[in-house]
């Protein structure tokens, strides 16, 4: 399968592209930094852009209209997080973190659409603090509110493409170990490491379109 997944630089987006490569995929990673461990693997083409940019994305077009005919997954892994009060959270705060994590989901997604066919899957990675009525951390006004804006832009999605055979779903995440959450908080201990949800992820990602679509999947063992 040809499969997108944004984020790789570190954590699950790391691990998850690395995990796919190894089973036989071919991957196009996306990120603002690149592993060393990703160009050496010969099942993966990776692209140094920044999601937040929208002009970075015709190097995006420009691959897969040379390399790929046809885009079978995409994860939309890539994620910024701010952990600051909300009385010192300025709106240069919140465009700062939703346009990665909801216009660059968008614009992507649109980039990608003339290769999206029946039976592609677009999996985007949200998070617990986005969904209804679920724990939220202080601090992530701008951080959980653009995961709930990304969950209602896959449901939308989803009505709008089911005639093509195109599937979105959410994957809304609990605490994974990542050096993302080390940063946000310093000491806290998550139940799962990245590799283990990369493991799930990449599971669902080839598989769940069988069974989902237009669905969020909570994935967390705790609260939050």
């Amino acid at each position: 399968m040809n499969i997108i997944i944004t984020g790789t630089s570190r954590g699950i987006g790391l691990e998850l592209a690395l995990q796919l490569a190894n089973a036989g995929h071919h991957i196009l990673a996306l990120s603002r930094k690149t592993s060393a461990k990703l160009l050496a693997h010969p099942n993966i083409s990776s692209l140094t852009i920044d999601l937040g940019q929208e002009d970075n994305l015709p190097l995006v077009n420009n691959f897969l209209s040379s390399t790929w005919n046809q885009v079978d997954v995409i994860v939309h892994n890539a994620g910024l997080l701010l952990s600051k009060p909300f009385s010192e959270t300025s709106q240069a705060d919140f465009e700062l973190i939703y346009k990665t994590n909801v216009f660059g989901v968008a614009n992507l997604t649109r980039v990608c659409l003339p290769y999206l066919k029946s039976g592609s899957h677009v999996v985007s990675i949200s998070s617990m603090g986005g969904i209804q009525g679920s724990m939220k951390f202080a601090g992530l006004s701008a951080y959980s509110s653009s995961k709930g804006a990304l969950i209602t832009l896959t449901e939308l999605l989803a009505e709008e493409y089911k005639e093509h055979g195109i599937a979105f779903n959410v994957l809304a995440l609990g605490a994974v170990q990542t050096e993302m959450l080390s940063e946000a908080f310093p000491g806290y201990q998550a139940p799962v490491s990245a590799s283990e949800m990369a493991n799930y992820i990449a599971h669902f990602a080839l598989t769940g379109h069988q069974f989902h679509n237009g669905k969020i999947i909570q994935v967390s063992s705790t609260t939050p």
